[in-house]
């Protein structure tokens, strides 16, 4: 796979963006978010905090923070979280402190959330979001890949399909909608969304230097 194009020149200040992947369960948002965190380097990953139980496949620390609803709910009261959300049952939340710091640096994020999460990033920092809904082409097909995941139980496997119809209603309410018929097409969207959005005039307030440079700088002739 190709990376995603790389950001606006480093002499040109920008604050960074917040992206946001969102789908229902299997339609493939976190292989393509893993899947561009390989391609782009530059790219941070908001590393949720959650309470429901890893998956034999994940790390802890690095595909989620696994805590028990007691400490879940400590910071949630602490105000500790940017935003939290009860899905299937469980509970996730996106810290507060690593997001504000890398957005005080002028580092991109990324965000690998259900749509309820998104929509309050989007109703707390809309300047910095870039939302992204990914859409199986098919609900046949979405529930082949969550068997072909192996991972969940037949009685989760229901739940999230149940849950699948909910949560596809919400496609509205993103910026970007891509089909994941094919997962290349649908990475190539994603980076070129992002090389779009790292370029747009009000996300770079280096650009006010910038021109002011152009327009007093002196040719030699």
């Amino acid at each position: 796979m190709s990376p995603a194009p790389s950001s606006s020149p480093a002499n040109i200040a920008r604050r960074g963006l917040m992206l946001v992947l969102s789908s229902p369960s299997g339609a493939g948002k976190s292989t393509i978010a893993r899947n561009l965190l390989e391609a782009d380097p530059s790219l941070g990953i908001s590393v949720s905090v959650t309470t429901r139980q890893r998956r034999p496949s994940e790390i802890a620390g690095k595909h989620y923070h696994f805590v028990t609803i007691a400490q879940f709910e400590r910071m949630r009261v602490a105000d500790e979280l940017l935003e939290w959300a009860e899905v299937h049952g469980n509970f996730y939340g996106t810290p507060r402190e690593p997001v504000e710091a890398a957005m005080a640096e002028g580092r991109d994020m990324l965000f690998d959330i259900d749509w309820q999460g998104a929509r309050q990033l989007q109703e707390k920092m809309k300047a910095d979001v870039v939302s992204i809904f990914v859409l199986p082409p098919t609900m046949t097909e979405l529930q082949s890949r969550l068997h072909r995941r192996a991972e969940d139980s037949e009685e989760v496997i229901r739940t999230r399909l149940l849950n699948s119809r909910a949560e596809i209603e919400h496609w509205r309410e993103y910026d970007y909608v891509i089909v994941n018929d094919d997962l290349d097409n649908a990475f190539r969207s994603v980076g070129h969304i992002v090389g779009a959005e790292r370029i747009r005039r009000d996300r770079r307030h280096g650009l006010f230097d910038f021109v002011e440079s152009l327009l007093t700088e002196e040719p030699a002739l």
